[in-house]
């Protein structure tokens, strides 16, 4: 069974609208510089000289790497040329934000002002239309989230249990957004890259664990055979909703976590039982974008025994000092 990237992610990629990492770096440079220090920007050039990547798009009829959506969908940033689609860079700023080319302008513009003289309720303006058309800003953490394991837990059966490729990362939303990717420099211009905070850590965490469980049973939903994909998406139903269970009991005062976890054995984690564990992500997400509605992390102290220490954060963030160094 075949089912494409855009299935899980909460912006599905359309190379019309992709502006590129370019236009971006325009203004954020701070930002672009960290990216570029990522895993996310190398494998761009590294993916295609990868022998397991080139052993498994050979089992999967793949030629070239970055010219088929196979790979593509989550390996790279693509972009419409004139008459054909291209991979541009690897996974970089529109994987995650959206495509920009509809919000860019409104997101960039100031209201026709500048910085200092837009008033608040002109930025308040400015934001929501820049949100109407698509951009996805790091306080909508349940989108970002859907973007992250849209990729994160590989959204292809026949991409495992054919091509041999992995079912998906040992992925973790706070250990991964707080490593190398970390690029939180705008507002101190680029002088640090500032840590999310307790209470931003807290909703990370939750949130993640809510994806992750939504994103493995609407994979589990469209797996059809017995083989190592349905295995391993099973499994990651099972720790996510172990986790949250726990996650439950440390945060009573959120009760739509114990919610999440009845919805997750409201269905049987087996294969032909589509319509039910589709209900039951789809549940799951209406309490997922709940909460990011109602909390804001600051009333979660209880969660704060599991969340990840810098030590177990996913590479090192960009530092004040690769700022400044001479380059």
């Amino acid at each position: 069974m075949i089912f494409g990237f855009a299935a899980y992610s909460a912006a599905a990629s359309d190379p019309t609208k992709t502006v590129g990492p370019n236009v971006c770096a325009e203004c954020h440079k701070q930002e672009v510089a960290a990216w570029k220090g990522s895993h996310h920007f190398s494998t761009f050039r590294n993916m295609p000289r990868d022998l397991e990547a080139s052993q498994i798009a050979k089992r999967m009829g793949v030629r070239r790497i970055k010219s088929e959506s196979l790979c593509r969908d989550c390996h790279f940033t693509v972009q419409q040329k004139t008459t054909e689609q291209e991979a541009i860079a690897g996974i970089s700023c529109e994987s995650c934000h959206s495509p920009a080319k509809d919000w860019i302008k409104v997101h960039s513009s100031y209201s026709g002002k500048t910085a200092k003289t837009e008033s608040k309720t002109e930025a308040q303006e400015r934001w929501k239309q820049a949100d109407s058309k698509g951009m996805i800003r790091p306080r909508a953490i349940y989108q970002l989230a859907k973007n992250c394991y849209g990729c994160h837990v590989v959204p292809r059966e026949d991409l495992v249990n054919k091509g041999g490729h992995h079912a998906g990362s040992a992925f973790e939303l706070v250990s991964w957004s707080q490593g190398e990717v970390r690029h939180n420099t705008w507002h101190s211009k680029g002088k640090e890259n500032v840590p999310a905070n307790a209470a931003r850590k807290r909703m990370l965490y939750l949130v993640g664990l809510g994806v992750e469980l939504e994103t493995a049973l609407r994979a589990l939903s469209k797996a059809t055979e017995r083989k190592p994909y349905a295995f391993e998406m099973a499994s990651r139903v099972d720790r996510a909703r172990k986790l949250l269970a726990a996650a439950a009991k440390a945060a009573p005062n959120v009760p739509e976590i114990s919610k999440i976890v009845e919805f997750s054995h409201s269905a049987g984690l087996k294969l032909n039982n589509e319509s039910r564990l589709t209900a039951a992500a789809d549940g799951i997400s209406k309490l997922l974008e709940r909460i990011t509605e109602t909390y804001d992390g600051s009333t979660m102290s209880g969660l704060d025994s599991f969340i990840p220490r810098p030590d177990k954060f996913k590479g090192a963030a960009r530092t004040a000092a690769d700022v400044s160094a001479p380059h």
